[in-house]
């Protein structure tokens, strides 16, 4: 048996810019973006005794950067989260503000939208996207949701790229179709 070592010293040149690519797709703000991936180098630092080698080193690296950026979402969804957000938005003026729920649900919205209304539609979302043939639903998934490029996913799933986008195609109009019937 072969004994995975993980190299720490290479990280940063080899790793950072996939890593930080993969975070600012996810959070849309590049200086989160690099807090989020100094925060996964510190944790794989801290759990290097607990890697076994099963996945390459960036693989698990990804996946800590994964447990980190829904880490992030879930402290700024939570209550505390949420008035920080609200404490930088200026009452007096009649602007749309940078709130997370205005980004989420409908940034045109006049109204405040309500966090029942975010949690919602995104029950709604889920519950369309399992209706999806399942093939459609993981090549939606992959693409939109995780962000995989078109290469990565026509390589795993075995596809081409014609395919791929008429499979994306078809989900995006049926989850259309689904959301108009179940939300809008």
């Amino acid at each position: 048996m072969t004994t995975h070592v993980l190299q720490p010293k290479i990280w940063v040149d080899h790793y950072a810019d996939y890593l930080f690519n993969y975070a600012v797709s996810r959070v849309s703000d590049t200086e989160i973006a690099k807090d989020l991936v100094q925060e996964t180098f510190f944790a794989g630092l801290k759990s290097a005794k607990n890697y076994k080698g099963d996945a390459a080193e960036r693989t698990w690296l990804i996946a800590i950067l994964k447990r980190k950026v829904i880490d992030h979402y879930r402290k700024i969804n939570s209550n505390k989260g949420k008035a920080e957000v609200r404490m930088t938005y200026n009452t007096s003026s009649e602007t749309e503000g940078d709130w997370l729920e205005e980004q989420v649900a409908d940034p045109m919205s006049i109204l405040e939208n309500s966090d029942i209304e975010n949690e919602e539609l995104g029950i709604a979302i889920q519950e369309c996207i399992s209706k999806l043939p399942k093939k459609q639903a993981l090549v939606f998934t992959m693409k939109t949701v995780q962000g995989m490029s078109t290469e990565d996913i026509c390589n795993e799933l075995d596809i081409n790229p014609s395919n791929l986008w008429v499979m994306i195609h078809r989900a995006r109009t049926t989850l259309m179709d689904c959301l108009n019937q179940n939300w809008f």
